[in-house]
């Protein structure tokens, strides 16, 4: 019987074992999309215990203790952190094949150094151990960081924020971790929403000026776009149902712009053709800024009306919305190619079903301005688990070029969370390892080590073109 999480965890054969740890393991990381706070950064801030660092916000790990029938009041409540901290430890021990006992045993080992099982009984010894260790040096949210041989963090940022804590830790010289800024204009396309006027002020505001139409959107965008930039943004993120084709005249878009500040919620096809324009608008301006295109889709969000009322978004309500119309996004990318405006872009589908329409559309629009132009984004959100990761992985290598990968990211509100770049490179090594335990790939380990070292860390820094060196 194999030993639980031992060092060769997930690795099942020598190939495997040889290319994550003589490979993988020490590469360094390059997180191109989370949601850490880069307040917090710069703050540095502490917890005082390990609830507040490993349950605060995390939604996965809510999900789960609801699952389990866990009162609300010791996930998101007002119960005393330690008896959160003990309802999670019961929920862990009998989450077998959850990925969040694969994750919470790591974090346990790589930051507090405790190697047993966390369960109900174990919940006090673990509790105090990873206590003690947050009160010593270096436990830190930048300590953490540093543990965990982080090069590179891109935030989350909304075109209206100053940015200040970035321009605060861009020149911290002290801190070797270069932390980006990346452009999240979600709130400015989302018309249909309630917020949409009142944020329209906000964005006008940052941009120093009136937001009255649809040109003066694009414009005030473009200003915030150029300060994005100055502050060494290299990419976007766009939160999609899916990816929409519906062109339409300037004139229309106008005009349904103008009756959205009226006061009337356009119907579906309005809200599509206006969704079009803006993602076209966009997209035109990240391939004059050579910026990466993240588009994420696939997800039906806040499900549950009572809980979303008492808890607001991000708070585990959220599942895996219909596939993708696949014509629809190729035809998208087809419409900015035709343009020249197609930049560098990540397809990420909650929906695993999009994996093969993903990786042929790839194929579609690629070219020699970058290896992998146009990427299948790492299995994301409830897919970051081991058959999600390997059904992706796998997809791509089948109808893509795996070798050009730029790998994994946390897409984390914790800076506990880099052990998933771990278990990610750790199914990598197995899968090449199987392959070529099974006579699929010949044994040519300078090769295959080139392609761990590239998917694990030199892919994503070309991409990105991230320097070396701190903005």
């Amino acid at each position: 019987m194999k030993q639980f999480l031992d060092q060769d965890f997930l690795l099942n054969t020598e190939a495997a074992r040889k290319l994550y740890h003589e490979a993988a393991e020490a590469c360094p990381i390059i997180d191109y999309h989370c949601h850490l706070s880069p307040r917090e950064i710069w703050e540095d801030i502490r917890y005082d215990n390990i609830t507040q660092v490993w349950l605060g916000g995390d939604h996965y790990k809510w999900r789960l203790m609801r699952s389990a029938g866990v009162p609300e009041k010791y996930i998101t409540g007002d119960a005393p952190d330690e008896e959160k901290f003990q309802k999670y430890a019961e929920v862990l021990g009998k989450a077998v094949g959850n990925p969040l006992h694969h994750w919470s045993h790591l974090e346990l080992r790589r930051f507090f150094g405790y190697e047993g099982i966390l369960n109900a009984k174990t919940a006090p010894e673990v509790w105090k151990i990873a206590n003690e260790k947050l009160r010593s040096e270096g436990y830190s949210a930048r300590g953490l960081i540093r543990m965990s041989n982080v090069e590179t963090i891109c935030t989350t940022d909304d075109p209206a924020d100053s940015l200040e804590y970035h321009e605060k830790l861009a020149a911290d010289k002290t801190f070797p971790v270069t932390v980006l800024p990346a452009w999240r204009p979600d709130k400015a396309m989302n018309l249909e929403k309630t917020t949409w006027p009142e944020y329209l002020q906000q964005l006008g505001k940052a941009a120093c000026m009136e937001i009255r139409s649809f040109a003066d959107l694009k414009k005030a965008l473009h200003i915030r776009l150029d300060f994005f930039a100055a502050h060494g943004c290299k990419l976007s993120d766009h939160a999609l149902n899916y990816v929409m084709y519906a062109p339409a005249a300037e004139e229309e878009i106008e005009a349904i712009f103008a009756a959205r500040l009226a006061g009337q919620i356009p119907d579906a096809e309005a809200e599509a053709k206006f969704k079009y324009a803006f993602m076209m608008a966009m997209a035109g301006e990240y391939t004059e800024r050579n910026w990466v295109m993240q588009l994420h889709y696939g997800c039906r969000r806040d499900n549950n009306p009572v809980t979303f009322r008492k808890m607001g978004p991000d708070t585990g309500f959220d599942c895996v919305d219909n596939y993708a119309p696949s014509a629809q996004t190729a035809a998208f990318l087809g419409a900015l190619e035709e343009t020249g405006k197609l930049p560098k872009t990540i397809l990420y589908s909650l929906n695993t079903n999009d994996n093969a329409a993903i990786d042929t559309i790839l194929g579609c629009f690629q070219n020699d301005t970058a290896v992998g132009r146009i990427q299948h984004g790492s299995a994301w959100w409830f897919n970051d688990h081991f058959d999600g990761m390997s059904e992706q992985l796998k997809s791509l290598g089948a109808l893509g070029y795996l070798a050009g990968f730029i790998g994994m990211l946390t897409d984390s509100r914790s800076f506990l969370s880099y052990p998933r770049h771990e278990y990610f490179r750790r199914i990598l090594c197995r899968i090449l390892g199987q392959w070529v335990e099974d006579g699929f790939y010949p044994e040519d380990f300078d090769t295959l080590k080139e392609i761990v070292t590239g998917i694990s860390y030199g892919n994503a820094k070309k991409y990105f073109a991230f320097d070396e060196k701190k903005i």
